[in-house]
């Protein structure tokens, strides 16, 4: 198992320009210089028109609500210690779809198209409504 839990990526050479950025408080994202669009999680290819013609940008943080799930039990550390936590798709601002986490929020409330906004929980990033 790994040290930090499951939580925690293994970062690498290529997705360390994404985890310094994240640790430093600041979403980035990969958009194609061929077909102009943006893609999340960070590849080293447009997965629209397969250029390798790529590059980093910031995001600007907003996003709204897709869709969600409230998990009960989740068995690998860390996540047993947040249960219940919510699970999220949520759309960015700049169009692509992210798996992340929302916190500071009641799941009861929560609708899909709800205004989101990127925080950070120990280098990773996470939504809150706005």
């Amino acid at each position: 198992m790994r040290a930090e839990g499951f939580d925690r990526p293994e970062v690498d050479a290529f997705t360390r320009p994404y985890w310094d950025a994240a640790a430093d408080g600041r979403l980035l994202l990969r958009r194609c210089r061929a077909c102009g669009r943006a893609h999340h999680y960070p590849r080293e290819f447009c997965p629209h028109c397969w250029s390798e013609d790529v590059g980093w940008e910031r995001a600007s943080g907003r996003a709204t609500l897709y869709t969600w799930s409230v998990v009960h039990r989740n068995d690998l550390p860390p996540f047993g210690e947040r249960t219940p936590y919510v699970a999220a798709v949520v759309d960015l601002a700049e169009g692509p779809r992210m798996m992340t986490e929302l916190v500071d929020c009641d799941a009861t409330a929560l609708r899909a198209g709800a205004d989101l906004t990127v925080t950070f929980r120990v280098g990773v990033p996470v939504f809150r409504p706005t």
